[in-house]
C-alpha cells in the first residue's frame, strides 16, 4: 500500500507543479487510479447486438484528480460550510483506452454470403488519449462522508473531454484500399484510417467507499459521447448510421487523499 501511495504523489506532482499554489489557496486534492473494460459502440458490427457489444470490448485506464472544497488544506479544518463545498468536487483526468474490434452480427454470422466473408476479414483497432474536466456532485455530505457517518458516497459527474485518436484496420483479404475488399457500406469514403481529434461529452454515475482515513475504493460506470463517427476508423455510408461513436466504461478504482 505504501509504494501505491508513492506512485500516487507522483502521478499528483505530475498533475498539478504548483499545487502547494493551490494548497495556500485553501484547496485539498485528491488523487487516483482507474482501470476497467470498456465497450465500443462503433461502425464495427450491429450496434445493439449483445455479442458485437460484449466481444468488442478493450481496458481503459485513468489518472484522477479531484479538487476538494469542504476541507482546507492550509489549515487541517473544514472550509465555510456552503451547500456548494458539501456537496460538489471538481475533476480532471487523464485517460487511456484500447481494444481491437471485429464484426459481429447476422450478416457477418452467415458463413457462405459475399458480404459475411467481407465483414469476418475485416479487422480493427482503436487507441484514445483523453484529457478533461468535470463537475462531480454527492448527494449526501461530503463533510460527513470524511467524518465516517457513513461508508458510501454516491455520486454523478458530467464533463468534456479533449480526445486523440489512433485507429487502424486491415483485411485479410488484401488492402484494406482496395474497395473490392470493403463491405458495400465502407466504400466510397467510409474508411479514413488517419489519427485525428475531438470532444466527447462524458456522464458517469457511482459511488465511493471508504477505505480508511485517507483512501477510498471508487466504483462508477461512464459513458461517453464523441463528437465524431471515425474513432475507429469507419463511417457507414448510408441513410441507416445515425449516431457518433460511444464508449461505455465500468472502472473500478483507488483514490488517496493527500492533504487529510
Amino acid at each position: 500500500m505504501a509504494d501505491l501511495r508513492s506512485l500516487l504523489i507522483v502521478i499528483w506532482l505530475l498533475f498539478l507543479p504548483g499545487g502547494s499554489v493551490y494548497a495556500q489557496l485553501g484547496l485539498s486534492h485528491e488523487i487516483g487510479i482507474l482501470v476497467g473494460p470498456t465497450s465500443f459502440f462503433t461502425d464495427y458490427g450491429q450496434r445493439y447486438n449483445f455479442k458485437n457489444n460484449v466481444n468488442n470490448s478493450g481496458i481503459g485506464i485513468g489518472l484522477v484528480h479531484y479538487m476538494n472544497f469542504a476541507y482546507r488544506a492550509d489549515c487541517n479544518c473544514y472550509a465555510r460550510e456552503t451547500y456548494f463545498n458539501d456537496h460538489f468536487k471538481i475533476r480532471t483526468e487523464i485517460d487511456y483506452f484500447k481494444t481491437k474490434l471485429e464484426h459481429f452480427g447476422p450478416i457477418a454470422e452467415k458463413p457462405k454470403s459475399a458480404g459475411g466473408i467481407l465483414l469476418r476479414a475485416m479487422h480493427g483497432e482503436t487507441q484514445t488519449f483523453e484529457i478533461g474536466t468535470s463537475l462531480e456532485y454527492y448527494p449526501r455530505s461530503i463533510r460527513d462522508y470524511r467524518a465516517f457517518s457513513h461508508l458510501f458516497s454516491p455520486f454523478i459527474s458530467l464533463g468534456v473531454h479533449f480526445v486523440s485518436y489512433f485507429p487502424d484496420a486491415y483485411s485479410d483479404l488484401g488492402p484494406i484500399t482496395d474497395e473490392n475488399n470493403l463491405f458495400p457500406t465502407f466504400r466510397d469514403g467510409g474508411v479514413e484510417l488517419d489519427s485525428g481529434s475531438t470532444w466527447a461529452l462524458v456522464g458517469i454515475a457511482g459511488t465511493r467507499f471508504r477505505l480508511g482515513h485517507s483512501s477510498d475504493l471508487n466504483l462508477e460506470a461512464r459513458w461517453q459521447y464523441y463528437d465524431t463517427d471515425w474513432l475507429e476508423g469507419l463511417n457507414v455510408q448510408g441513410p441507416q448510421n445515425q449516431f457518433n461513436d460511444l464508449v461505455f466504461w465500468v472502472n473500478v478504482g483507488y483514490i488517496y487523499y493527500i492533504n487529510f
